[in-house]
């Protein structure tokens, strides 16, 4: 039978819940459990495809398509679980369901109320991602206190009822924060936090206790006393160098043996050496690069979460620091590439929208010209092909549809229908809604044999994840060979350019889908990992580019 593991938060947000989430799956993992991890987030929006970037950063898309919550990235990253649309559901979807439920009859026309049927489909789900698996971990959104995520506290003590206590145990994340001026560790609000938990019937069995400083023991003893929760599952977590460390720290404080203890889990120890090797790359770097990162929402960086992560797990497997520049699109536009010259590799990645564009197209440009690695990814690849067709082809007005409905040279355009992995044929329309319209998901990718991305790659069919709308025009192939360009990958029916290449270009790559989403830190992915490799080749020639340069 299945256990579930509930994860909360308290005092404040942004504790870091996910890494807690992925880091314990990471460690159960290694003790041999087959896990699965759900993510439940308290808002009203039915999913995160339509939210803002800078407001609620990434949105994550799963192999079959569902746009979805950032720590389902961070739960991919971590653990061998693939992601799917299970996997994440929101405050908006369960009430969405309830209501289609009550408006076709299914109540019977009894009054629907929070409880049962709100909480009642909670469970369902729950229960639903936790079958045929070990152990479910399920991370609750928000913090303890809210009013947004009661239903789903609720739906965890009658669940937990349910199931038996011996099958159930309850992570409570909190702040214990050092007041500087009294020289004190303050205990206080994570008694708080437990109160309020225990209000609604819920005890927690393990307290992970985030500080600026090691708990001493006096104020373990005191949090464990007030809070009726064994000294042993009260567990100081601090600030790590990496991330990655995580799973060592979590298992080094005796964490996976309270949970299988527990839970009554006869497990061998986890074996984490993957993860030691792991973070000994990420620490102890032979080599450093600076890149540039070609962006349009960096009021918040959470919003490119997966290729920040992508680009360090490249730099573990190559054994590089990985030096970011984040520059605005819009200030390329305003100041010109000036800020371009440090760097040796450009990244340009997705988007949607006029902002910033223009500015893109112009780090394409920089790349093309001054023969540094680029990598464009979906709106990156838009742009390298609207460079190519405006300052190669002499194709000077070319542009987008999603700029310019009415451009007379549209490069890239509205793809209108394509087919599935499932073989479905997909159809979509401009006036359709913008929730969960995009060509989505896990699609086959058919590499062109010789090409740079078949090298990298080391296959001819590839499996990756998509989330957009425009697609490369067709009709302007030739043209853009004629200049210079390589189709590099076409979808399995042939009908959509997936990658592009410039073959005379020392390493010139654009991929219509999301690399970054398939990226982990123990395998890393080939096409970052070329492109580190390259940016490496570049800063070494960097000096004499230059003197060739002077002279």
């Amino acid at each position: 039978m299945t256990r579930y593991i509930f994860v909360t938060g308290g005092v404040v947000s942004s504790l870091g819940k996910g890494i807690i989430t992925s880091s314990l799956a990471a460690v159960l993992e290694a003790r041999q459990l087959n896990v699965n991890i759900l993510k439940m987030d308290p808002y009203i929006n039915v999913d995160p495809g339509t939210m803002s970037p800078v407001q609620h950063g990434e949105v994550f898309v799963t192999v079959d398509g569902a746009e979805t919550d950032l720590d389902l990235g961070n739960y991919e990253r971590f653990s061998r679980a693939r992601m799917t649309k299970s996997n994440n559901f929101t405050t908006g979807s369960i009430y969405e369901e309830v209501i289609r439920r009550e408006r076709r009859g299914d109540y019977l026309g009894a009054t629907v109320q929070v409880i049962p049927h709100i909480t009642d489909e909670i469970k369902r789900r729950i229960k639903l991602v936790g079958q045929g698996y070990d152990v479910l971990i399920v991370e609750t959104g928000g913090t303890v206190g809210d009013i947004e995520s009661q239903p789903f506290l609720e739906a965890i003590r009658q669940l937990r009822l349910e199931v038996g206590i011996a099958k159930a145990l309850i992570i409570h994340l909190v702040l214990v924060p050092y007041v500087a001026t009294a020289g004190e560790i303050k205990t206080k609000p994570t008694q708080h936090s437990v109160k309020e938990l225990r209000s609604i019937g819920l005890q927690p069995d393990i307290l992970i206790c985030r500080s600026e400083r090691p708990l001493p023991k006096s104020a373990r003893s005191k949090i464990a006393l007030f809070t009726n929760v064994e000294e042993r599952a009260v567990v100081s977590f601090r600030d790590l160098e990496t991330v990655y460390q995580a799973p060592q720290a979590l298992q080094e404080q005796g964490v996976d043996d309270i949970v299988v203890d527990k839970l009554g889990i006869e497990c061998p120890p986890a074996d984490l050496s993957q993860w030691r090797d792991v973070v000994e790359a990420q620490l102890n770097p032979e080599r450093t690069t600076r890149i540039a990162i070609v962006g349009k929402y960096l009021e918040l960086l959470d919003a490119y979460k997966s290729l920040i992560e992508a680009i360090t797990h490249a730099g573990i497997r190559t054994r590089t620091r990985v030096d970011i520049d984040f520059i605005d699109a819009e200030g390329l536009e305003r100041e010109g590439t000036a800020a371009l010259d440090a760097v040796h590799a450009i990244l340009v990645p997705g988007g949607f929208g006029k902002r910033g564009f223009e500015g893109k197209i112009l780090a394409a440009q920089y790349a093309r010209e001054n023969r540094v690695p680029y990598l464009g990814i979906c709106y990156g690849l838009h742009a390298a092909a609207i460079d190519l067709a405006r300052h190669v082809a002499g194709i000077e007005d070319a542009h987008s549809t999603e700029i310019d409905a009415a451009t007379p040279n549209p490069i890239i355009g509205l793809v209108t229908e394509w087919t599935d992995q499932a073989g479905r044929v997909e159809q979509r329309s401009s006036d359709g809604d913008l929730g969960g319209t995009m060509r989505l998901g896990e699609q086959a990718c058919v590499l062109n044999q010789g090409s740079l991305s078949e090298r990298l790659y080391g296959r001819s069919v590839v499996y990756e994840r998509h989330r957009h709308r425009y697609e490369v025009n067709n009709h302007y192939i030739p043209q853009l060979e004629k200049c210079g360009l390589a189709v590099a990958g076409r979808s399995e029916d042939g009908e959509l350019v997936e990658m592009i290449e410039l073959p005379d270009h020392p390493w010139f790559v654009g991929c219509q889908f999301h690399p970054e989403f398939t990226s982990s830190p123990r395998e890393g992915h080939p096409l970052f990992c070329g492109f580190i490799d390259a940016a490496n080749e570049h800063a070494a020639l960097a000096p004499a580019l230059k003197d060739d340069a002077a002279s």
